[in-house]
This record gives structure tokens, C-alpha cells and sequence, in this order.
């Protein structure tokens, strides 16, 4: 039996497709680790089959045109493969770029784990700029109706996130708990009057941080809020439902999905190198890359364990986990048949038992 063959039999139980489709997916899985790239000509060269080419690159055409993906299935596909432990840490955030004169921007929900956020769900958004709270509220009933009985320990969102109506819907019962950043200039108030955030928090040195006691208000809504400045001077104000002394802390836990976007694109698989501008398009691309993404971390993980990444004098690793394992399995498909037995045992990590 080939390796495509062993590939669509692990992926079988996971998903449940049928034959030509996971077919498909194995073949796509690889050459996506091959060429390491979601430009469609590229991957289309990447495909382990006697087919030409141009039939390869007609084969992934009639996949975004025609394939239906369950997005909610595949979300619960990747937390089984990472098992993530509750509660969870959410994070939102947006990511945008232009292909011509046509703008890509990506809203999306992830879970952090160890720095970096799995990706759940997205919404592709048809226009530039910003998401408006209905948007990020749609975003968030979706999560709620795939995973109704998780735990979340908080919602993380940098200062786009921000606003009454997001603010009002996330302290609504069953409340979301949350760490939002929000800019230096709006306004915090106590019973007695509303000054700037920035005059709040004007005596704070370089590295100094303050919570501020007691609940106030943001928005018309009572929150806690904490203050840090940065060591460039920049003024870094959170707010948050609870009262955590290390609300600042968490809320630095955002920055797992920046580290995701940069997996997506150049530290991983050049998500801008696409063509692909339709949204109900790229999103299906996104969902494939998204279990490329999962394999390579599991995989990175069990490399670590056995053969550790040096630590560096800063210490951090030599290189992510992500791509610890993104190049091991780079490495495994680039000659299948000289790795058959290691590339047998990667596929371990494609299983959730």
C-alpha cells in the first residue's frame, strides 16, 4: 500500500469522507508540504500522481468550486488532534493584504495553547478595513453552537475590538469573560468623573503597571481596567470583565494569534501567495492548511520531546515547534519511499485516539 493510500486511511475516522475526496486531501496534504506554498500552480506540481500538471491544477479548481466543507466538523477535528485542556484562552484578531486591487481580510477565532493560536473559525469579509461588532458577534454564536459546553477561561482582542454594542454582548448573560485592550485616549469613569486613559495612567514609568481598584466605568459598562507602559513609552490599557491581578499578563496571550497569521503566511505556508480572491474559496483553503498546521505542530512536539530544540541566548527556541515539525514532515515527503517507516509513524499524529 502507497503512502497516499495509508494517508487516506488514517484521515478516513477523522473526518468520515469518502474515497475520492480523501484522496484528494492526501494528495493536497502533501504537496502543500512539499512546496510549502497555497499558490494553486505550485501545489499542482506538488501532487505525488502520475497526472499531469494542468490535470492536478484542474483538480483543485473543482475542488473550491464544487467541494462543500463542514466548517464546525472541522473545527472539532482540530481540537481533538491538539486536546487542548479547559478552560480555554480565545483569541480575535484580523488579517488583511491585497492581492491586485482586490483586498483579502480574514477575521478569525483561535484557542492558544503554549504561545500560538489553533485556528476554530473565520469569517472572510467582503470589504478593507476594520470588523463591526455584528460581525465579531456572528463569529462568536458560531463558536458557541459547535463547542456550547466549553469552558472559557477569557477572550483576548487587541483595540479594534472594542465599542458598547461588542462590549454590552460579551458581559451579557452567559457572560464571556475577556482581556480587551483599548486605545490611551478613551475615557474611564468613577462615580465622580471620566478622564482619558492616558491621563489615568500618566505616572506610570517605563515598565511600571497599575490595575486600578474597584470597577469603572468604560462604555456605560462597569469593568476593571489596568495600565502598562511599555518600554518604548507606548501606553498599554486593558480591560476586563474580572479582577485578575495578572490581567495584563493575559491579555499578552493575543499575541498566539499573530504568531498564527505568520505560520499561515511566511514562516509556513505563504497563505499571500495565493490567487484565490473568492472568500468562499480561500476559506476552503484555509481549512486544509489548517490541518497541515495541526500535523506539523503535533509532529513538532513529538520531535522535541525526543530530540530537543537548543535554546538560544535569549531563551527561546532555535526554531518554533510549528516548524520544527514543518520540516520534518517537509523532509519525510520530499522521499516517501526512503522514509516509509518514519513517514508511517507521523501519521500517529493524524489520529485523535
Amino acid at each position: 500500500m502507497n503512502q497516499i493510500s495509508l494517508l487516506q486511511q488514517t484521515l478516513k475516522p477523522l473526518l468520515g469522507w469518502h474515497g475520492a475526496r480523501l484522496n484528494f486531501l492526501a494528495l493536497f496534504l502533501i504537496a502543500l508540504l512539499r512546496v510549502k506554498t497555497i499558490n494553486l500552480s505550485s501545489l499542482a506540481l506538488g501532487f505525488r500522481s502520475p497526472a499531469k500538471s494542468d490535470s492536478n491544477y484542474k483538480r483543485l479548481q473543482r475542488f473550491l468550486r464544487h467541494f462543500d466543507l463542514d466548517y464546525a466538523q472541522l473545527a472539532k477535528v482540530f481540537m481533538a488532534l491538539m486536546d487542548i485542556p479547559q478552560p480555554w484562552v480565545l483569541s480575535i484578531d484580523r488579517t488583511e493584504w491585497s492581492l491586485g486591487l482586490t483586498r483579502v481580510n480574514i477575521l478569525m477565532l483561535g484557542v492558544v495553547q503554549d504561545g500560538v493560536a489553533i485556528p476554530l473559525l473565520w469569517t472572510m469579509l467582503d470589504k478593507k478595513g476594520n470588523s463591526d461588532s455584528e460581525e465579531r458577534m456572528d463569529l462568536i454564536d458560531r463558536f458557541q453552537k459547535v463547542f456550547p459546553d466549553v469552558t472559557i477561561a477569557f477572550l483576548s482582542a487587541d483595540r479594534e475590538f472594542v465599542g458598547k454594542e461588542w462590549l454590552s454582548y460579551l458581559l451579557i448573560e452567559p457572560s464571556i469573560p475577556f482581556r480587551l485592550r483599548i486605545r490611551e485616549s478613551e475615557k474611564i469613569g468613577d462615580a465622580v468623573k471620566k478622564l482619558r486613559a492616558s491621563v489615568v495612567f500618566a505616572h506610570l514609568q517605563k515598565g511600571e503597571s497599575q490595575v486600578l481598584s474597584g470597577r469603572r466605568w468604560v462604555w456605560g459598562r462597569g469593568v476593571y481596567v489596568g495600565g502598562l507602559r511599555l518600554e518604548d513609552g507606548e501606553l498599554l490599557v486593558v480591560i476586563s470583565s474580572e479582577a485578575p491581578e495578572n490581567m495584563i499578563s493575559d491579555y499578552a496571550q493575543r499575541w498566539g494569534i499573530e504568531t498564527l497569521f505568520g505560520m499561515f503566511k511566511t514562516r509556513g505556508f505563504c497563505l499571500e501567495s495565493t490567487h484565490v480572491v473568492c472568500g468562499e474559496r480561500l476559506s476552503k483553503l484555509l481549512a486544509l492548511m489548517s490541518l497541515a498546521l495541526c500535523w506539523a505542530i503535533k509532529v513538532g512536539e513529538w520531535r522535541h520531546q525526543h530530540y530537543p530544540l537548543k535554546i538560544k541566548k535569549h531563551g527561546r527556541l532555535a526554531k518554533s515547534i510549528f516548524r520544527y515539525g514543518l520540516d520534518f514532515l517537509r523532509s519525510l515527503v520530499l522521499d516517501l519511499d526512503l522514509n516509509h517507516d518514519d513517514f508511517l509513524h507521523s501519521l500517529l499524529f493524524l489520529s485523535c485516539t
